[in-house]
């Protein structure tokens, strides 16, 4: 079973970049369609990004395309989220979520509900 542990998180101003990592330990890490999730504080969780299995494939929330990219790395069992021109607004706690698919299943999932499995989350918090 695959866990993964998440960083990068911090204290940024407005405009400035961060870069998230979700970091798996166990085996056939290429096995796991992933995504990211945010939950800002007093309000519910949301999507932010999905990549699929082989990493070919992305999907964004609407209103981050363009500042936001998604990718992973299996030879180096990490996914990671750029985030480019951060607002206040993007203050939350960020989260990895994972699920394991078929060898030649090239879905992508933009649901919460999809992933039965999570890391603790990483906070992320834009000062204006």
């Amino acid at each position: 079973q695959v866990q993964v542990v998440e960083s990068g998180g911090g204290l940024v101003q407005a405009g400035d970049s961060l870069t998230l990592s979700c970091e798996a330990s166990g085996r056939a890490f290429s096995n796991y369609a992933m995504a990211w999730f945010r939950q800002a504080q007093g309000k519910e969780r949301e999507f932010v990004a999905a990549i699929t299995r082989g990493g070919g494939r992305t999907r964004y929330a609407d209103s981050l395309k363009g500042r936001f990219t998604i990718s992973r790395d299996n030879s180096k069992n990490t996914m990671y989220l750029r985030m480019n021109d951060l607002k206040p607004e993007d203050t939350a706690v960020y989260y990895c979520a994972y699920r394991m698919v078929s060898p030649f299943d090239d879905s992508i999932f933009v649901s919460d509900g999809n992933y039965p499995n999570w890391g603790q989350g990483t906070q992320v918090t834009v000062s204006s």
